[in-house]
């Protein structure tokens, strides 16, 4: 034997996680301290007992067993504990228990080690805390249990650098003993610790990146090269969490959420990412140590271009309240090449340009070339006959390979990471083979072509039939990748598909991935050879479905003969479906042939139609509205045969938006603030404790940092304001804003119209009288749909009359008006923080949801609003007091449109419009199609029923503003009421009452 003593290691000190102090053992974040660390009385050593030496062995493998084993020693004499450990040798063991020792925040004192052959024998001498011997049996169970953690296993460990935590690393599930064992303990030695995270580590990674990745000399490189190479380090730490989280889902196999949706508005990464990862401030610190400032580095990113309007950036806050709750959750969708178009105002007028997101690549993705999955269109359908049954074979007439980007969603406070898989559209190689074999290279070209289309451009104009084509050609691509990825997946580990509604569920968001249905029946039919009924019980169990649809009319439908050349496979099992169906509503409903016409999924006319939406409820378990009022509008109007059938079936789960990218990225001051005041960083991932804030509302101290936070982001936005447009406006105004989709229902033209009634009387008034107005800041942005003309002539009304406003030294600082171009999830991150007052001026009954509200109402700013979609229940959370609501109910909108002509014109309404109509702010033939929209008899989003409740609505806020004491504390509610609205509670609510899964949290 011999032996080698070893000085006392560097380990006198405690180790400290990665969140702030003090150390909170109640903390969300804490997991492993919660796990491994011993109670109070072991860190101050309450007890005078003495503990009898005790062996543990480990158990869990028969090697370890024989070899693995832990004896405890607290002898009288001596002011220390010993931990006397023999393992197996393994290279990095060593720093393994050392780590565990400083995670417990134990002090080594001295240590020894002797060897065995190839076993070692390691004496620790270690204290607690304060200097003093552990003597709590409770506390020195939960030591062993860690530390027999550490060094149990089937294969090679290591450990984290102080940052990171005890890690205990393993090899892939396939590996055993022999050759392959050994060849595992070779890699998990050469790479035995994870990336560090102070800031000489992180250095020393950028530098790399700029140098290997990126090719620049570390010696000469500009701000957005540092951003490249920052985000490559960045990313390297997502992918090891990243791969241990799925790791470790492989190992568990739990029931796993597959969340498909067409749009994915993620918005730019890095900042999100630092700060679920917990290592923003270490980031600051190395890049400002290598000359650059990490807010401007983090400019240099776009945004992901993948999707439009609310839907898209829901599906984004969902993805990340899956990873922060810790549930086993895959996000599909399509990595367009072109994303939603660039908005260019030329003169007033919107033009459209490609918005070329990926020229510069996306270091966030990353490309799997081995994981692809042909995708067959057009063809035709035989019968085949197989072990004496028969079958249907689809010969397709074209193929394209579908090649999965991975996107890497961290949680926060966790270690658990999960993937956003897009799709891009490749020429099949067979196809390309054949065309090159044949010396047809032109055809070779003309395919990638075609194929590459497919995932080029998010929302094709469907007007002509070869844009329909391809939008249901995106649709099904989609489908047909992501299906054929989840039954791969459940196959690896499973061999009977009765399995599979316990192991799968898949969330259709919308009815845009609704060919899913169909396209898991058609695999489990004809390439699994299942019966029907047996596939058809399958996909009931496993699919549910969200509508985010107000109006009948606005509900998707596939042209039967496009289907039929498209996909014909697809139309045999859709018309299998509906006739079923149809036979078994006739049992329970008779021969109502109206009603059983209107529940068919197909839909006949002179254009015969597939109802997606029918087919969604036909095949789902569950039918989600986003709001109360819209399941209730669900449930009366749009699936009012369908909630009669199944009324079991019908749930709302009220829409939500992620705290961490709309108060903690976009925010920092507000959310520092917010930390401070409640004590606790807690809220970020219980964000109900934000009411917490409401017994504080009143509190003058809290009132005026709240105003400084707010007078901050103002002038944040006012800067980008004057840099955008030139324009500087005043600090002192109120900032009013209305930013989202530009669209009729949405009524931006009412607030244009309000802004001119405002206009008119500051004309109007005695000079005197002007001293009185509050000042506005009208803050407008969207983008109009290209073929949307009426969308179009709002946004150039917007800005001639901003042309007008502007420019009249009458009106001064008293009324601005500023249109924001090309409007995006950055953007929205600067604008919001910065807003005094929102507009949500929706038709009652026309937003389903309304997820913008949420955000503005998160970061304190005051809503202006009519009671639809979640606003009731915005209402409901902070009081009717604390907002400014005005307009028709949704009950009085159907009376209201069905008077028309006869309703009452409100004089100040006519005044404006007329104001327009006859050229005041120019461009007078260009507008007479818009104010005829607003008519009498043509009003259909009640315009000028609802001008003088919204006038009243404005005046109000007004007053709210000057007593700048009140306004505070209603700010300070608003923020205190949001917690309801993060999509972290949908999220739950989903995986316990619609998925039926189960939190899995990758342990540390």
């Amino acid at each position: 034997m011999s032996a080698l003593s070893l000085p006392l290691l560097a380990t006198t000190h405690q180790f400290k996680l990665p969140f702030p102090p003090p150390f909170d053992l109640s903390s969300p974040f804490s997991t492993l301290a919660r796990k491994f660390a011993p109670p109070p009385s072991i860190l101050c050593n309450s007890s005078h007992y003495r503990t009898k030496p005790v062996i543990v062995r480990a158990s869990t493998s028969e090697s370890a067993s024989a070899s693995s084993e832990i004896i405890v020693e607290n002898p009288d004499s001596d002011d220390f504990t010993v931990f006397v450990i023999r393992a197996r040798n393994r290279i990095g063991l060593l720093q393994v228990i050392t780590r565990v020792f400083k995670v417990l925040g134990l002090l080594i004192d001295k240590a020894s080690v002797e060897f065995e052959g190839e076993f070692f024998v390691k004496k620790f001498f270690v204290t607690d805390s304060h200097g003093n011997r552990i003597e709590d049996e409770e506390g020195l169970e939960k030591i062993r249990s860690a530390l027999m953690d550490a060094i149990d296993g089937d294969g090679a460990v290591s450990v984290g650098p102080a940052t990171r935590g005890v890690v205990v690393r393993r090899p892939g599930l396939g590996m055993v003993s022999g050759e392959q064992g050994a060849k595992a303990e070779r890699m998990f030695a050469l790479m035995d610790r994870f990336l560090k995270n102070d800031p000489i580590s992180l250095q020393k990674d950028i530098l790399d990146h700029v140098e290997y990745t990126v090719a620049r000399s570390r010696f000469n490189f500009d701000d957005f090269e540092a951003y490249q190479a920052l985000s490559h380090s960045v990313r390297d730490r997502l992918i090891e969490r990243w791969h241990d989280t799925q790791l470790y889902f492989k190992r568990k196999d739990p029931k796993r959420v597959y969340f498909l949706s067409l749009e994915f508005l993620m918005g730019r990464s890095l900042s999100n990412s630092v700060i679920n990862l917990g290592i923003r401030d270490q980031y600051a610190d190395a890049l400002g140590q290598l000359g650059f400032e990490y807010e401007v580095v983090a400019e240099q990113e776009g945004d992901a271009a993948l999707g439009n309007g609310g839907l898209a950036r829901l599906s984004a806050c969902q993805m990340d309240s899956l990873a922060t709750l810790d549930y086993p959750a895959w996000g599909y969708g399509l990595r367009y090449q072109y994303g939603l178009f660039r908005q260019v105002i030329l003169d007033g007028f919107q033009h459209e340009q490609p918005d070329y997101w990926l020229n510069f690549g996306n270091p966030w993705e990353i490309e799997r070339i081995h994981v692809t999955y042909p995708v067959k269109f057009y063809g035709t359908v035989e019968d085949e006959t197989l072990n004496g049954g028969k079958y249907k074979v689809w010969i397709p007439g074209e193929m394209v390979e579908a090649v999965a980007y991975d996107n890497p969603i961290p949680g926060y406070g966790t270690r658990n990471t999960i993937t956003l898989r897009l799709w891009a559209a490749k020429p099949s190689d067979q196809y390309d083979i054949e065309s090159y074999n044949t010396g047809d290279y032109i055809n070779a070209v003309v395919n990638r072509q075609k194929a590459e289309t497919i995932s080029s451009v998010l929302y094709p104009d469907d007007r002509s039939y070869q844009g329909k084509e391809l939008r249901l050609k995106q649709q099904y691509f989609f489908v047909s990748a992501s299906v054929q990825d989840i039954i791969r997946r459940f196959k690896d580990a499973h061999s009977n598909f009765d399995e599979f509604p316990e192991k799968v569920a898949l969330q259709l968001n919308d009815t845009h991935p609704s060919l899913a249905i169909v396209e898991v029946m058609r695999i489990l039919v004809d390439e699994e050879h299942l019966d029907w009924n047996r596939a058809s019980d399958i996909v009931g169990k496993i699919f549910s479905f969200t509508s985010h649809t107000v109006i009948a009319e606005g509900l998707e439908k596939i042209p039967v003969d496009l289907l039929a050349s498209l996909l014909p496979r697809h139309l045999q099992i859709i018309y299998s479906i509906n006739f079923k169906f149809v036979e078994e509503l006739k049992k329970k409903i008779g021969l109502d042939y109206n009603r059983l016409s209107r529940m068919s999924i197909i839909e006949e006319g002179a254009v015969k139609s597939i109802r997606s939406a029918n087919l969604s409820i036909v095949c789902s378990h569950t039918v989600n509205g986003v709001s109360r009022v819209h399941l209730e509008l669900l449930k009366a109007n749009v699936f009012k045969d369908f909630y009669e059938l199944w009324p079991e079936k019908f749930q709302f789960k009220t829409n939500g938006v992620t705290q961490r990218r709309w108060i903690v990225v976009s925010n920092p001051s507000l959310s520092a603030l917010i930390s401070k005041w409640l004590g606790t960083e807690a809220w970020i991932r219980d964000v109900e404790l934000l009411t917490g804030l409401r017994e504080y509302a009143a509190d003058s101290f809290l009132q005026h940092e709240w105003k400084m936070v707010r007078k901050v982001n103002k002038m944040r936005l006012a800067e980008y304001i004057e840099a955008m447009s030139g324009l500087k406006v005043s600090l002192d105004a109120m900032f009013d804003v209305q930013i989202k989709r530009i669209h009729e229902y949405k009524r931006q033209l009412l607030n244009i119209l309000g802004i001119i009634h405002r206009y008119d009387c500051i004309k109007n008034m005695e000079k005197s009288d002007r001293r009185k107005v509050v000042p506005h800041v009208c803050i407008i942005g969207g983008k109009a749909a290209p073929g949307y003309e009426v969308a179009k002539k709002i946004i150039k009304l917007c800005h001639a009359v901003a042309e007008k406003i502007n420019n009249d030294s009458d009106v001064g600082d008293l009324l601005k008006l500023v249109f924001i171009p090309d409007y995006n999830v950055s953007v929205a991150e600067l604008v919001i923080p910065g807003a005094d007052l929102s507009q949500h001026l929706s038709t009652a009954g026309n937003e389903a949801s309304g997820t913008g509200s949420m955000k503005f109402l998160m970061n304190g700013c005051l809503l202006l609003a009519t009671e639809d979609g979640s606003t009731v229940e915005i209402i409901e959370e902070i009081g009717a007091d604390n907002m400014f609501l005005f307009g028709s109910k949704v009950h009085d909108v159907p009376i209201l449109r069905e008077k028309g002509p006869d309703l009452k014109v409100n004089l100040q309404f006519a005044r404006v419009v007329r104001m327009v109509r006859d050229g005041y702010f120019g461009f007078k033939d260009y507008f007479k199609s818009l104010c005829d929209t607003v008519e009498v008899g043509n009003d259909f989003y009640l315009l000028g029923s609802d001008f003088e409740s919204y006038l009243e609505a404005q005046a109000a806020a007004d007053k709210a503003f000057v007593d700048q004491e009140k306004w505070t504390q209603m700010s300070i509610l608003s923020t205190a009421g949001s917690g309801r609205f993060s999509s972290d509670r949908t999220i739950q609510d989903y995986a316990e009452n619609t998925w039926g899964i189960e939190p899995c949290p990758c342990p540390f």
